[in-house]
């Protein structure tokens, strides 16, 4: 009994603390990719200064109670404070049952919207490479990188229809392909320059690090990651 009471006490001053802690922002619109465990979320963020993202930002968000997922917004509009998120639910946890849960006009709390310390270099070739968790953070890449025909890439998507959703829907020159062993194939027929670009890799921690790898052993040294999980 004394141990449901004191956890009552603690939740209910956890939440007071996190209620003054965040801020809020509105669901404009959600859309759900047919065929597909993809979902692309409209959000007006009316406190965040998005003209100061010039490195790929995230957002802390309150999935649950006490409970924060980090997303990548892949495109925003600093003059009306909006942005969009594509968040991949093909797995059971907090984050993707928020996001399915989801509907026009909700309310969402958030702790703040912070940079990854990721951007393009301002004027060597710039590749993204990354899985189904990453195209949020690959189409904020590709949208910071100027002019655009600096920038080329690959995802790992082993569903074609999220592929060919990602090709209708958004104009990228990213190469959509079904396993990592074709990414493999795809970049040793490159021939990228090893002075002049930049490769980012994001994703599921053990793909970048095999990637890494791989770019390491063909003599490639500037290289970013960001690893999502393990």
């Amino acid at each position: 009994m004394e141990t449901s009471i004191l956890h009552q006490i603690r939740k209910r001053a956890g939440k007071i603390i996190e209620n003054q802690l965040l801020k809020t922002g509105r669901v404009l619109d959600v859309r759900c990719w047919e065929s597909s465990d993809m979902i692309e979320i409209d959000l007006h963020l009316p406190s965040a200064d998005m003209h100061t993202w010039n490195q790929i930002p995230y957002i802390k968000l309150c999935v649950d109670d006490f409970t924060f997922r980090d997303y990548t917004p892949f495109g925003w509009d600093a003059e009306i404070a909006t942005c969009s998120l594509l968040i991949d639910t093909d797995h059971d946890g907090p984050g993707s049952r928020w996001a399915k849960s989801l509907r026009t006009g909700d309310t969402i709390h958030y702790l703040k919207t912070e940079s990854t310390r990721q951007a393009p270099h301002p004027t060597d070739f710039v590749v993204g490479l990354g899985d189904a968790s990453s195209l949020g953070h690959l189409l904020a890449l590709q949208q910071l990188t100027m002019p655009k025909a600096r920038f080329d890439g690959a995802v790992l998507l082993p569903n074609p229809i999220n592929g060919k959703l990602l090709l209708e829907y958004f104009s990228t020159p990213l190469n959509i392909l079904p396993t990592a062993s074709e990414i493999t194939d795809w970049l040793l027929k490159q021939g990228y320059c090893t002075a002049h670009t930049w490769f980012y890799l994001i994703g599921n921690d053990h793909f970048v690090a095999e990637l890494r790898k791989l770019l390491k052993g063909l003599g490639h040294h500037n290289i970013r990651v960001k690893g999502f999980w393990s």
